[in-house]
């Protein structure tokens, strides 16, 4: 009986070929899209799982009350993995600490290479449970060791055994491979680790962080923390929250640090805080997609019911006779279901080419490297009922609703699908452009708030800017290497930096001034530069005067910028005074508020002062009269004249800056390939329905005709009922996108508005498509010769 089922469907859709490919088309798009949507949240669920310890590992993170705010950072002291182990040891399996992942001139040889990687205490290989391809995950126990990722110890070694061979590290330490683990994939968080040194290591490199005064207070490590089999992650978190409250001093105690575990299963989807509380974070995108799948794939199956209810007054006589022999209803319906799950089968086959199609592009908008999960049983177990439930959901409503027809009226000629039969037909095409045209506005809205951020003023000339580390012998030589830049004509101008101007690298608390509340704590991004940083940047003097070398008291003296002056709150900046760990410091400048951080939000209260020991970054202004690759090919040259044993590393702050806008592009670019798609399938099934009417009233144009109908007067009565549907759409598009566009809009403190004219754009645009769409099977239907039509039966 089912083999009778399958054939008879087969039969139909091969009878119907147009309406056919019109439904196995718009159903494989929509699965094509549900199923890269899948694929991407697959990925993004699956972030860190790489990791056997998932569940248990953390990182020690702090909320600390900053100018009267509570901000949460990952940063911690040096001391706090040690403290963590000796005061809670039974909680923990590891608590392990580690430098911020960093670039160094890895050399062997002859043989340089600039990589990431970290410094780590050595149980670090067991706590990721690294993969190793050599050595043991013990590797790192000494001092002088080193363990390579594969692809680093390929390109230094190729097919020959690196085990015992020496590296130098920054042309300062010598240190030997231990061990070579697989790279990481590209979904952890440790993915540009591509290679790890002791700890101990960078405590012997780094004298200075067990000398510093006041090692509670720096936080410039992070520390990772793997919890003990037995222990809950929420009530160590609680144990361990006044460790470092416990250790600081009275100054430092203003703070309010309270410290704990952020699980790794939240460092992805969960990564944002507001006011010491997690906010979510990419999680909001995970689910917007999700949703946006589902309605995609809805409205592929709309196409489907909508397409095949039309046609019910044709197949009214097949479902008469099939009842008048003794069909009963529950075979009609498993037939019509049948040609359903046929179709969604066919679709789910066509969707897979799609999908292999389409995850190049993808990959790249998404930053991705996706594939489609060939050798997984749940890959093919989910897309094969996925499949099935597609064919039910678009073949139940047309299987009941084509049983339901009584033989009796049926054969006797007199049943009719009467006007009411096309009201659900038009509900589901209002509800299919509703959600296009949402997707349009939602997708316009997203890159003007883009735009909008972009253009906001940053306080000084990014173009032609780059950025370099600093080693000693560039440091030891700066004013000369910079002297001889200049001559070259490759720069106009060199300055020194603790932080590019596109991130804070520093910030310092311990600040001071004549009417500031005792108990507030403060916290200001703190740049230590040279005297030409603003003739370098270009930054734009709104008070004062710059730094100057005529001057030499300008060592004692701080630039702010207008966020500082105004949270201070000096009415009279230049000239005031502001104390910095009990020294005095003395405002000589106020500068227009420089977009270090999020171009979304507010501007933090920076200052600026004269420190060349700690600036370990040079700023170049590339000449605008040469090639940026002449230009840096001639700053390479000199660079290594004077540092052969290092590589030359920059980076572009234009580059830097776009990085930024990177999440939000990526979302409005995979937005509107989604809101295109979404198009084209509602577009695909109001051409189906077109040609059906068009087909339906054949007779009722070729009358028209010969009674004088124009060409154009057929055209509008074919094409006024689908523009109607769509204004409809509009009208319910327009207050939903506000709505959810407004929320969205909410979370950034420096938005763009929601203009009229986007949703008039929209409306314009959807009529426009609808008209596009429907004209071609209504003119054709207008121009065709009238006499065929009255004969035809």
């Amino acid at each position: 009986m089912y083999r009778s089922y399958l054939k008879i469907a087969f039969r139909n859709l091969l009878k119907n070929k147009a309406s056919t490919l019109i439904n196995i088309g718009g159903l494989a798009v929509g699965m094509a899209v549900a199923m890269l949507i899948g694929l991407w949240i697959w990925d993004e669920l699956s972030y860190d799982r790489y990791h056997a310890n998932y569940e248990q590992i953390a990182q020690v993170m702090q909320h600390q009350t900053f100018n009267g705010e509570v901000g949460t950072q990952v940063s911690n002291p040096a001391l706090m993995g040690g403290e963590i182990r000796d005061k809670y040891g039974s909680d923990f399996k590891y608590v392990l600490q580690s430098s911020w992942n960093g670039n160094h001139t890895l050399a062997y040889q002859d043989k340089k290479l600039l990589k990431p990687g970290n410094y780590f205490e050595p149980e670090v290989a067991e706590m990721l449970s690294l993969n190793m391809l050599q050595g043991t995950r013990d590797g790192l126990k000494e001092p002088y060791t080193i363990m390579l990722s594969a692809s680093v110890a390929k390109a230094f070694f190729g097919d020959a055994d690196p085990m015992g061979k020496m590296f130098k590290v920054d042309n300062q330490a010598d240190v030997k491979v231990t061990g070579v683990y697989e790279d990481l994939p590209l979904n952890s968080t440790f993915r540009d680790m591509t290679f790890i040194l002791p700890w101990k290591l960078y405590l012997i490199s780094n004298p200075w962080v067990e000398e510093m005064e006041g090692p509670w207070g720096s936080n410039f490590t992070q520390t990772f923390a793997q919890i003990a089999d037995h222990a809950d992650m929420a009530a160590v978190s609680a144990k361990i929250k006044n460790v470092k409250l416990n250790k600081v001093d009275k100054e430092e105690a203003r703070y309010k640090p309270v410290v704990f575990l952020h699980p790794m299963s939240q460092w992805h989807l969960y990564e944002e805080f507001k006011n010491g509380k997690n906010i979510g974070g990419r999680i909001q995108t995970v689910w917007l997609f999700g949703i946006i799948g589902l309605f995609v794939l809805l409205l592929a199956c709309i196409n489907f019911m909508n397409l095949s209810t039309a046609r019910s007054e044709k197949r009214a006589k097949e479902v008469g006779i099939r009842k008048s022999i003794g069909s009963l209803r529950t075979q009609l319906i498993t037939q019509f279901l049948s040609e359903s799950l046929l179709v969604a089968i066919f679709a789910f086959v066509f969707s897979i080419v799609l999908v292999l199609l389409m995850l190049p592009f993808f990959n790249e908008v998404a930053d991705k490297k996706m594939s489609i999960l060939w050798s997984n049983p749940l890959f093919w177990t989910i897309g094969i009922v996925f499949s099935l439930l597609t064919g039910l959901i678009a073949g139940t409503y047309p299987a009941f609703y084509l049983s339901s027809f009584q033989p009796l009226k049926v054969l006797k000629g007199t049943f009719r699908v009467g006007r009411w039969a096309s009201v659900p037909r038009k509900v589901l095409v209002v509800m299919q452009f509703t959600v296009s045209i949402t997707l349009i506005i939602g997708t316009v809205i997203v890159f003007r708030q883009i735009e909008f951020a972009k253009n906001r003023p940053i306080g000084y000339e990014r173009d032609g800017l780059v950025y370099s580390g600093i080693t000693e012998p560039i440091h030891a030589h700066f004013d000369a290497i910079s002297h001889e830049l200049k001559s070259s004509g490759a720069i106009v101008a060199m300055t020194g930096s603790g932080s590019p101007t596109t991130e804070v690298w520093n910030t310092n608390g311990g600040f001071n001034w004549e009417g500031k509340d005792p108990n507030l704590g403060v916290d200001f991004p703190n740049n230590a530069v040279t005297h030409d940083y603003g003739k370098t940047v270009g930054w734009k003097i709104k008070a004062g005067r710059d730094f100057s070398r005529e001057f030499a008291s300008d060592t004692s003296a701080f630039i702010l910028n207008e966020a500082a002056v105004k949270f201070i709150g000096f009415k009279e900046p230049i000239g005031s005074i502001l104390e910095w760990n009990d020294q005095p410091y003395r405002v000589i400048g106020v500068v227009e508020d420089l977009i270090v951080q999020s171009p979304y939000q507010p501007v933090r209260p920076s200052l600026f002062h004269i420190e060349t020991d700690q600036s370990n970054l040079a700023i170049l202004k590339i000449n605008p009269e040469l090639s940026p690759k002449d230009a840096l090919g001639k700053i390479e040259t000199i660079f290594a004249k004077n540092d052969p044993a290092s590589v030359f590393n920059f980076q572009f702050i234009d580059e830097e800056y776009a990085q930024k806008f990177g999440d939000e592009v990526r979302t409005g670019k995979l937005a509107t390939f989604f809101a295109i798609l979404a198009i084209f399938i509602s577009c695909l099934g109001l051409f189906g329905l077109a040609s059906f009417v068009a087909e339906q009233r054949t007779k009722e144009i070729g009358v028209r005709k010969v009674l004088g109908a124009t060409i154009l007067s057929v055209w509008g009565l074919l094409s006024k009922e689908f523009v109607a549907l769509v204004l409809l759409s509009c009208v319910l598009a327009i207050p939903l996108s506000y709505y959810y566009l407004h929320a969205w809009l909410q979370q950034f403190e420096y938005r763009t508005t929601i203009s009229w004219w986007i949703f008039v754009a929209a409306v314009v645009g959807a009529l426009l498509i609808t008209l596009l769409t429907v004209s071609y099977q209504a003119i054709r239907a207008a121009a065709a010769n009238p006499v065929k039509s009255l004969r035809s039966e």
